[in-house]
């Protein structure tokens, strides 16, 4: 059994590109800027700009929905495509094509503050996790 599944959270860096194809079925291609959850000490968290592609039904609702800066959550598969350059270069692109797009935060109204979730920390040692201490080295 094999599985290709991505979950990726993150920011629109623009406005989703929704385009037609000749058998008038719906796409969209947008860029998710996505932050790594890890931090080196002393220096500035990293991000991935993953290209995405919708679509169907999921191509019109990202178009309509979302704009650059809003918060996605994407799940997909991972795609390779393969091609040929004018220069007759291989080249090779990797995009996740996503098969579903969800709101990764509610919408702000004008004049009110954002919306943070109030209360303590779960304690993580009750369903028998332990913190790792961060030694600034990478666990994979």
């Amino acid at each position: 059994m094999s599985m290709n599944q991505i979950v990726l959270i993150g920011r629109l860096t623009k406005d989703p590109d929704v385009r037609m194809t000749q058998s008038q079925k719906s796409v969209a291609s947008f860029t998710l800027a996505v932050d790594r959850d890890y931090v080196v000490a002393g220096e500035q968290r990293q991000t991935d700009f993953i290209e995405c592609v919708a679509f169907g039904s999921t191509a019109d609702f990202t178009g309509k929905y979302f704009a650059k800066g809003s918060m996605a959550a994407v799940i997909g598969r991972l795609q390779l495509r393969d091609w040929t350059d004018r220069d007759g270069n291989k080249r090779r692109a990797a995009e996740v094509v996503a098969d579903r797009v969800y709101f990764g935060e509610s919408k702000r109204q004008e004049g009110k503050p954002e919306y943070k979730p109030a209360g303590k920390p779960v304690d993580v040692s009750a369903f028998g996790f332990q913190e790792l201490a961060n030694d600034g080295e990478l666990p994979f």
